[in-house]
C-alpha cells in the first residue's frame, strides 16, 4: 500500500445530507480519473438522523456520545460506500471536533492535498455542518481549489458535462483558466470560455461624462472578444488536446455563466474579480454563482 504522505488526496466533507453524498461522489470520480485518493472529514457535531446516511448515523445514546459516535458512523459508512462504487480508490477518514471550517482548512493545508469538495446545502441549523457558508468562507480562505456541489446535482448523473470558465483579466481569473484547463483535460472534455460585457451607459452615472464613442456596442464586444483571445492564449499552448468553444456576451457576468452551463457542467471561476472589496469573503461574481448554479462550482483564489 502507498504511504500516505506521498499520496495526493481530495478533501471531501460530509454531514450525512444528500448534497454531501453528491460531493463524496463527484469527488471520487475526480479522484480516480486522477489517480488521486479520497479523505473524508467529518466534525463531532450533532449530525442528521434523515437523509442517505441518516439511518446509518442514527444512536440512540447521550448527546456527547451521539456527537462522537454519529460522526464515526457516518464516516464507516462513507468510506464503505465509496469502496464499493470505486473499489480501486485510496480511502482515509479524518473524525475533526474542530469547526468544520477550519477541521476542512486543515485538511486542505495539508501535504498532498489537491481540492477541497463540499455540498452547497443540506438540512438548516447545525445538523448540516459542511453547507451554506461553509463553501463560502473555505472558498475565500483555502489554499487549494474549491468545488461545491448543489443539492440538485443528482439531475446530471449519466450525461457528459463540459467545463465552463469565467473570464475578467484577474489573477483569480487566470489561475481559474489554468484549473478549468487541467480539468477539461483530464475529462476528456470540451472547455467553454466565457467572457461577459455590459455597455458602458450603465456606468455612465457613477463615471461621469462618457466621449459617445465609447458607446458604441461593438467596439466594446470586439474589446472584450480580443481579451478573451489573450487570456486564454498561454493554456491554449499547454493543453493543445483541449477543444475550446468562446462566449462573448452582452450580459452581466453571473447571468452570462449560469445561462450557459447545464447542470452536469463544472463552473470554474475566480474568488474575486477586477474590482474586488477587500474585507468581503468572495466577490460578487463568485458568491451569485455559487448560489445559482444547478452543477459543481469550482473556485479559485
Amino acid at each position: 500500500m502507498d504511504d500516505p504522505t506521498t499520496t495526493r488526496w481530495v478533501i471531501v466533507g460530509v454531514d450525512g445530507t444528500d448534497s454531501s453524498r453528491h460531493a463524496l461522489e463527484w469527488a471520487a470520480q475526480q479522484a480516480v480519473l486522477r489517480g488521486l485518493g479520497v479523505r473524508i472529514v467529518a466534525a463531532a457535531g450533532a449530525l442528521t438522523s434523515v437523509g442517505v446516511f441518516g439511518a446509518h448515523t442514527r444512536i440512540d445514546v447521550p448527546p456527547d456520545e451521539a456527537d462522537t459516535g454519529g460522526a464515526e458512523r457516518l464516516l464507516s459508512y462513507a468510506a464503505d460506500w465509496v469502496s464499493r462504487l470505486f473499489p480501486e480508490l485510496r480511502v482515509l477518514t479524518r473524525l475533526s471536533y474542530a469547526r468544520p471550517v477550519d477541521a476542512l482548512l486543515a485538511e486542505a493545508s495539508g501535504e498532498g492535498a489537491v481540492a477541497v469538495v463540499v455540498g452547497s446545502r443540506g438540512l438548516r441549523g447545525i445538523v448540516a455542518a459542511f453547507v451554506g457558508s461553509v463553501g463560502i468562507e473555505l472558498a475565500a480562505r483555502s489554499p487549494v481549489p474549491v468545488v461545491v456541489l448543489p443539492h440538485e446535482h443528482a439531475s446530471a448523473h449519466g450525461v457528459r458535462g463540459r467545463v465552463i470558465v469565467g473570464i475578467d483579466g484577474s489573477e483569480p481569473s487566470r489561475r481559474a483558466v489554468d484549473f478549468a484547463f487541467a480539468q477539461a483535460a483530464f475529462a476528456d472534455t470540451e472547455l467553454i470560455a466565457v467572457s461577459a460585457w455590459q455597455p458602458l451607459v450603465a456606468f455612465a452615472a457613477a463615471t461621469g461624462p462618457i466621449p459617445p464613442e465609447l458607446f458604441d456596442d461593438t467596439t466594446a464586444a470586439e474589446a472584450a472578444r480580443q481579451s478573451l483571445t489573450e487570456e486564454l492564449a498561454g493554456a491554449r499552448l499547454r493543453h493543445p488536446e483541449v477543444g475550446v468553444g468562446t462566449r462573448v456576451v452582452r450580459a452581466h457576468p453571473v447571468v452570462a455563466l449560469l445561462e450557459e452551463a447545464t447542470p452536469a457542467d463544472l463552473i470554474v471561476v475566480g474568488s474575486r474579480g477586477r474590482g474586488g472589496f477587500r474585507g468581503l469573503l468572495l466577490g460578487s461574481v463568485s458568491h451569485s454563482v455559487l448560489h445559482g448554479a444547478r452543477g459543481p462550482v469550482a473556485i479559485l483564489r
